[in-house]
C-alpha cells in the first residue's frame, strides 16, 4: 500500500522533525541528479532563484561516500546524504516522510504497518558509523519516490546516541508490536511478547582456496594443502538480510579476524549465513564469492554458546560436495518469552532483599553464570539505584582491604568487574571523545613504532631507536592532549563513582603511615579504574570497544601497546621507574605531563551540580525539539495496554526491564539444577535467598508455559473450526469464509486499514500467528510459525536416576514437546 505525496487524512495529529543522514543507493543517486520537478515542493532556494537571488554555495549537498557498500557482492559505493525526517500522524496512520535537500521527497514509510523488530539499531560494521537505525520495511509498506527497490532497507544516521535512541523508541511506539494472544489477554494487551538476539564471532579461517570434497578430513591427507594468497572478508546474513561484515584480511589461506557481532531485537529467524568473499586487487572489480556457511538457527539450543569449525561450501552445481576451507565461528542464540512486568514482581521482591550486584557474585560462584551482569546493571539503572549500589560495594571492599595499599583495586573482585560494566554503560561517548579520533588516525596511517632494539633488529643503529622514541613521544602526546581536552565531558555518574573511590581511600589510610609514604594514593585509586580498566584497555583492543573496524595489524598493535604503556605510567604518576631501558627516553614527557594528570583526575572525580541537572533532564537542555518528542512519547505510552507499552524501550539507554528479567529467569533455570540438588548450607542466609530466587524463576517459567499452552490450545481449536467451515463452504459451492457480515462490510474494513475477518479465529490469525492479513489466505492450510522456538527448552530431559524434583522438569519438557507438534518451525 502506498500514498502519493500530499495525500492523507484531514485528521492530523502530532508531527515530529529531525535532521539526519540517509544512505542512498547508486540507482537512487543517479535519479536524484535529474531532480524531477513533479516531486519537488517549493523551497526557499527556489524562491530565491525566482527572485533573482543567489544560492548559498555553502549549503550545497556534499555527497559522503560510505566506507563500503551494502550489496552482497559490492561493486560500487552508495552515498550518505543530508535528510530531513518528518513523522506525522494521520488519523490511525503514521507516515515517515524522508526529504533530501529539504525539498525532494525521497521516501514514505507507513510506520503503523511496520513491525517492532523491523526498526532496530544496525551493527557499526556495515558503514562504521555510529547512531544508525535500520528500517527493514517490506515493499508494500514503502513508497519510494526516487528510483530504487522499495524493499531496500532505509538506513538513517543521527547526530548523537540520544537522538538515535529517542527516535527508535518513538518509531516503535507507532509500529506493530510482536504480541501474542491479544484477545484472550485484553487487559494486559496480550499474553506475552518475544525477544531474539544472535551473537556471532568470526574468529579465523583455515585452508581457504583449497578445494576438497565436503566430507574429507583435512588431517587425513598425506601432505599439507598448498597455501593460497588471498584478501578475504566475510558478511553475516540472517534470513537473507545483511547484518554485519568483517574487515578485509590479507592472508595466505588462514586469516584471523576475531570480530564479534551482537544482533539484537531480531524478527523470527531461520537461517544464519556467513559468506566469504575474495577481494580483488583492483578495487573497481567485484569481489568473488569463495563460499558460504549456512546454519539452521532452529537447531541451536537457546542460551548456550557453540564454537567450532564449519565447512565453507563453494557455490555451484557441486556445492553439496566441494568445500574451499573452514571457518571458526562462535554462536550464541537467545529467544525469550517476555511476560507483563507484574509477572516478575515476586522475583523483584527477592532481588530487592539485598544489593542487586551481590547476586552477580552468587551467580558466578554457585550457578557458574558469568554473562548475567549487564542485565542486573540494567535493572539497577532502571531503578535509579545503580550508582548507590556500586558505592555500597566500594565501601565494603575498601573497609575489608588489608593495611597495605599495594594490592588495592588490582585484583578481579566484584567491585572491579561491576565498575568496568558501569564505565562501559555510561562512558561510551566519553571514551569515543577521549581517544576515538586519534586512534583511528594512527590505524589509518598504519603507524609502526618499535623502540626495542631486540625487536627491531636495529642493534647497531642508535639513530633508528632515537627516531622511533621521538615518534612514540609524538603519538603519546597526541593521545594525551585529546584525553585531557575532554576531561570535563566525563559523565556525572562516573564522576560520582570516582569521587566515592577517592574519598574512601582518603578515609581508609588517613591515620596510617601510608599517607606519608605515598601522598598520591587517592589519585592512583581513581586512575586504577579510569585508566587501568577503561581507557588503556580501549587503546590496546580498540575493536572490542567499537573504536575501529576489526583487529589492527601486528605493527599497529605494537604501536598501541607502547602508547598504552606510557599512558598507564602517567596515570600511575610514575615518572622514574621504567622496566625497559629503551623507554627511559620518555621521562621528560612524563615529568612535564604529571601536573596535568593530577588535574585530570581531580576533574573526573568531582561531580558538578550542573552535571546533575543535565542528567536529570536527560541532556536535553537547549534541545526543545527532543523534549517535545519525549513528552509526546510518554503521552503515547501512557495510553497503551501494559504489554505493548512495556515493549517500547526507554531512552536514552533503551531500557526494557521485563526483557532483562526474562533473560535472568531463563539463565537461572538452565544453570540451577546442580545447585538445587545440593544440601542447603545451615545458617547461610545468602544461600537460602538464592534458593528462593530460583524458586521464583521456576514460578515465572510456569506462568509463561501456561500462557503459551493455553494460547496453543485456543489457536488449534480456532483453526480446526476454520478448516471445518471452509470445507463445508467448499462443498456448498465455495461460500465465503467471512460468514457473519456482508462482503461490502469487509471491503469497508479493508479500506479503513482493518485486517481481521469476522470469523473468531481471525483474532488469532493476525496477532498470534503472524500469518498474512488477508482472510482468503486461510483457505490454504497454514504452516504455523512457532510461538517459541522448538529449541528453546531451558530444562533438559530427565536423566536416568533423576530425583523427584526432576519430575516437574519433565512435565515442562512434555509441555514444550506439545508445542513442537503444534507450532513447529516453519
Amino acid at each position: 500500500m502506498s500514498w502519493p505525496p500530499g495525500s492523507g487524512s484531514p485528521e492530523r495529529g502530532a508531527e515530529f522533525l529531525v535532521n539526519a543522514e540517509i544512505y542512498v543507493s547508486n540507482a537512487a543517486s543517479h535519479a536524484l541528479l535529474k531532480k524531477t520537478p513533479a516531486l519537488r515542493k517549493p523551497s526557499r532556494r527556489d524562491r530565491n532563484k525566482a527572485d533573482g537571488g543567489s544560492v548559498d554555495e555553502s549549503k550545497k549537498v556534499r555527497e559522503k561516500s560510505s566506507w563500503n557498500s551494502l550489496a552482497r557482492g559490492p561493486t560500487a559505493t552508495g552515498q550518505w546524504r543530508p535528510a530531513t525526517c518528518k513523522l506525522r500522524e494521520e488519523g490511525t496512520r503514521c507516515l515517515l516522510n524522508i526529504y533530501i535537500e529539504d525539498s525532494i521527497l525521497f521516501q514514505t514509510l507507513a510506520i503503523h504497518l511496520v513491525n517492532h523488530s523491523d526498526i532496530r539499531l544496525i551493527d557499526t560494521s556495515l558503514f562504521f558509523r555510529k547512531h544508525c537505525l535500520g528500517l527493514y520495511s517490506r515493499g508494500q509498506h514503502t513508497q519510494r519516490w526516487i528510483a530504487g527497490s522499495p524493499a531496500e532497507p532505509v538506513y538513517l544516521q543521527f547526530p548523537t546516541a540520544e537522538e538515535s535512541s529517542t527516535w527508535l523508541a518513538l518509531l516503535r511506539s507507532y509500529a506493530v508490536p510482536e504480541i501474542y494472544g491479544r484477545w484472550p489477554n485484553a487487559e494486559d494487551g496480550g499474553a506475552y511478547r518475544m525477544w531474539r538476539q544472535v551473537e556471532i564471532s568470526v574468529i579465523q579461517a583455515r585452508n581457504l582456496g583449497n578445494v576438497r570434497p565436503l566430507d574429507a578430513n583435512p588431517n587425513d591427507s598425506g601432505s599439507e594443502p598448498d597455501p593460497v594468497d588471498l584478501d578475504v572478508s566475510c558478511v553475516v546474513m540472517i534470513n537473507g538480510s545483511l547484518m554485519g561484515r568483517t574487515t578485509v584480511k590479507k592472508c595466505i589461506g588462514s586469516p584471523d579476524w576475531h570480530e564479534s557481532f551482537t544482533l539484537s531485537d531480531l524478527p523470527p529467524f531461520e537461517n544464519l549465513e556467513v559468506i566469504v568473499y575474495r577481494e580483488k586487487t583492483v578495487k573497481v572489480f567485484k569481489p568473488i564469492m569463495l563460499g558460504s556457511v549456512c546454519i539452521n538457527l532452529g537447531n541451536f539450543k537457546r542460551g548456550e554458546t557453540i564454537e567450532g569449525w564449519y565447512p565453507v561450501v563453494q557455490p555451484g552445481p557441486l556445492a553439496s560436495e566441494v568445500q574451499i576451507g573452514d571457518i571458526r565461528l562462535k554462536i550464541h542464540v537467545d529467544e525469550e518469552i517476555i511476560l507483563p512486568a507484574q509477572a516478575y514482581e515476586p522475583l523483584i521482591e527477592v532481588l530487592a532483599s539485598r544489593n542487586f550486584l551481590d547476586w552477580v557474585s552468587d551467580f558466578e560462584k554457585k550457578l557458574k553464570l558469568k554473562t548475567i551482569t549487564p542485565h542486573f546493571i540494567a535493572v539497577a539503572a532502571a531503578k535509579n539505584s545503580l550508582v548507590e549500589e556500586v558505592q555500597e560495594l566500594a565501601i565494603r571492599e575498601v573497609d575489608a582491604t588489608s593495611p597495605s595499599h599495594q594490592t588495592l583495586f588490582r585484583g578481579n573482585t566484584l567491585l572491579t568487574k561491576v565498575m568496568e560494566h558501569c564505565m562501559s554503560w555510561y562512558g561510551k561517548a566519553f571514551l569515543e571523545a577521549s581517544i576515538g579520533s586519534v586512534l583511528r588516525k594512527l590505524c589509518a596511517e598504519k603507524v609502526a613504532i618499535e623502540v626495542d632494539p631486540m625487536r627491531s633488529g636495529a642493534k647497531n643503529s642508535v639513530k633508528e631507536v632515537e627516531r622511533n622514541v621521538d615518534l612514540l613521544i609524538t603519538w603519546v602526546q597526541a593521545f594525551w592532549t585529546q584525553i585531557y581536552s575532554v576531561r570535563s565531558e566525563c559523565p556525572y555518574e562516573m564522576r560520582r563513582l570516582f569521587e566515592t573511590i577517592r574519598k574512601l581511600v582518603e578515609r581508609r589510610y588517613q591515620n596510617t603511615d601510608t599517607v606519608y609514604e605515598n601522598r598520591d594514593l587517592q589519585w592512583q585509586s581513581v586512575s586504577a579504574f579510569c585508566f587501568l580498566r577503561f581507557i588503556v584497555p580501549a587503546i590496546l583492543h580498540p575493536h572490542l570497544f567499537g573504536l575501529c573496524p576489526g583487529l589492527p595489524s601486528q605493527p599497529v598493535q605494537r604501536s598501541l601497546t607502547l602508547i598504552a604503556k606510557v599512558i598507564q605510567s602517567l596515570a600511575n604518576l610514575n615518572t622514574t621507574v621504567q622496566k625497559e631501558e629503551f623507554m627511559r627516553g620518555l621521562k621528560n614527557f612524563l615529568n612535564d605531563s604529571l601536573p596535568a594528570m593530577i588535574d585530570y583526575i581531580v576533574v573526573v572525580s568531582t561531580p558538578d551540580d550542573r552535571d546533575h541537572f543535565s542528567v536529570a533532564v536527560g541532556s536535553d537542555r537547549g534541545r526543545p525539539e527532543r523534549l517535545e518528542i519525549m513528552k509526546g512519547l510518554q503521552e503515547r505510552v501512557s495510553l497503551m495496554p501494559t504489554l505493548i507499552a512495556e515493549g517500547v524501550p526507554k531512552p536514552p539507554h533503551l531500557l526494557d526491564v521485563p526483557r532483562n528479567l526474562a533473560v535472568v529467569v531463563s539463565s537461572v533455570i538452565r544453570h540451577s539444577r546442580t545447585f538445587l540438588n545440593t544440601t542447603p548450607v545451615p545458617g547461610d542466609e545468602n544461600d537460602l535467598k538464592l534458593r528462593e530466587l530460583c524458586t521464583r524463576c521456576y514460578e515465572v517459567e510456569e506462568i509463561a508455559l501456561q500462557r503459551v499452552s493455553r494460547l496453543a490450545s485456543e489457536v488449534t481449536t480456532a483453526i480446526a473450526q476454520q478448516e471445518e467451515e471452509w470445507q463445508n463452504g467448499h462443498e456448498g459451492g465455495g461460500a465465503s469464509l467471512i460468514s457473519s457480515s456482508s462482503s461490502s462490510d469487509g471491503r469497508k474494513r479493508h479500506q479503513a486499514g482493518g485486517s481481521s475477518p469476522s470469523v473468531d479465529a481471525s483474532n488469532y490469525t493476525q496477532d498470534d500467528l503472524a500469518m498474512p492479513r488477508s482472510p482468503t489466505k486461510l483457505m490454504h492450510k497454514p504452516r504455523l510459525r512457532h510461538l517459541k522456538s522448538t529449541s528453546t527448552d531451558s530444562i533438559p530431559a530427565r536423566d536416568a536416576g533423576a530425583t523427584a524434583d526432576d519430575d516437574q522438569a519433565s512435565v515442562r519438557v512434555h509441555k514444550r514437546g506439545f508445542l513442537r507438534q503444534i507450532f513447529g518451525s516453519g
